[in-house]
């Protein structure tokens, strides 16, 4: 009897845990935790595209960086990812290499210079005026890239179903002295706010006067990681006020009107 018993408990527990298996899902574990100002481990030693030993201080040489987490060997979104970033990049006047730095930042550890490389190729196809020395691909070991991903905030779980990580498509922007300023989410930011980042992860290195006073007229929200004008959101909400005070007044009257009907036909 015990035996059956004990039997039917294992049973049970291996049914439980081929549901949890079946059901899980890879991307309920991927996100982006908010992380402000957070510091990013700049020393971890890294290969780059041409198998040379770096890191992320090295190659930012005092100026901002972009760092895009991706798969270098990926038939997905890393590949669209890298491309719209660069398409933010040529449609504003900062240049990388001169202002700031771009990273493909591998994170499977199972990679190596080798698909650095080609998916570098790849960008350097598709957008040939690609400063050489501005734009970096890295891979590096399971710990060095953890310790850049944890510090930053970024969650990616590994898929069995497609042998692959799966992970969001974002664009950390760096300070030059290793803080987490921005977050650009999604397959292409724009290139106003491309560049509204890197003035404000410059912190007054790179960009005009105008690039700085033009910053003062956006807001960042960190939930979409858009720039919002403090122009239009002051606007809009004044239209709302004088919306809301002019639907009180007219409320106010209309209250009055009653009131003053109620009272002649009293006293009639």
């Amino acid at each position: 009897m015990r035996t059956a018993a004990f039997t039917l408990a294992l049973a049970l527990l291996l049914c439980a845990g081929e549901v949890h298996a079946a059901t899980l899902d890879p991307f309920t574990a991927t996100g982006i935790d908010q992380k402000p100002n957070a510091y990013i481990p700049l020393d971890q030693p890294f290969r780059d595209e041409g198998r040379h030993l770096v890191t992320l201080r090295q190659l930012g040489g005092g100026k901002p960086i972009l760092l895009a987490p991706v798969l270098h060997n990926c038939p997905n979104i890393c590949g669209v990812t890298l491309s719209g970033l660069m398409q933010a990049v040529e449609g504003q006047s900062f240049r990388p290499a001169t202002d700031f730095t771009i990273v493909a930042f591998g994170i499977d550890a199972r990679e190596g210079a080798k698909e650095a490389a080609a998916s570098l190729d790849q960008l350097k196809r598709r957008f040939p005026s690609l400063e050489k020395n501005g734009v970096h691909a890295l891979t590096g070991e399971a710990a060095a890239i953890h310790g850049v991903t944890d510090a930053l905030g970024y969650r990616y779980a590994w898929d069995p179903d497609i042998d692959q990580y799966a992970h969001d498509a974002a664009v950390a922007v760096l300070t030059p002295d290793g803080r987490l300023s921005r977050w650009l989410y999604g397959l292409a930011p724009t290139s106003r706010d491309l560049k509204l980042a890197l003035t404000e992860a410059g912190e007054g290195r790179i960009g005009s006067w105008r690039d700085q006073l033009l910053v003062l007229c956006y807001h960042y929200d960190p939930f979409t990681g858009r720039y919002s004008s403090l122009i239009l959101m002051a606007l809009r909400l004044a239209s709302g006020f004088v919306a809301i005070v002019g639907a009180g007044l007219v409320a106010l009257v209309l209250v009055r009107e009653r009131r003053s009907k109620e009272t002649g036909g009293r006293a009639s």
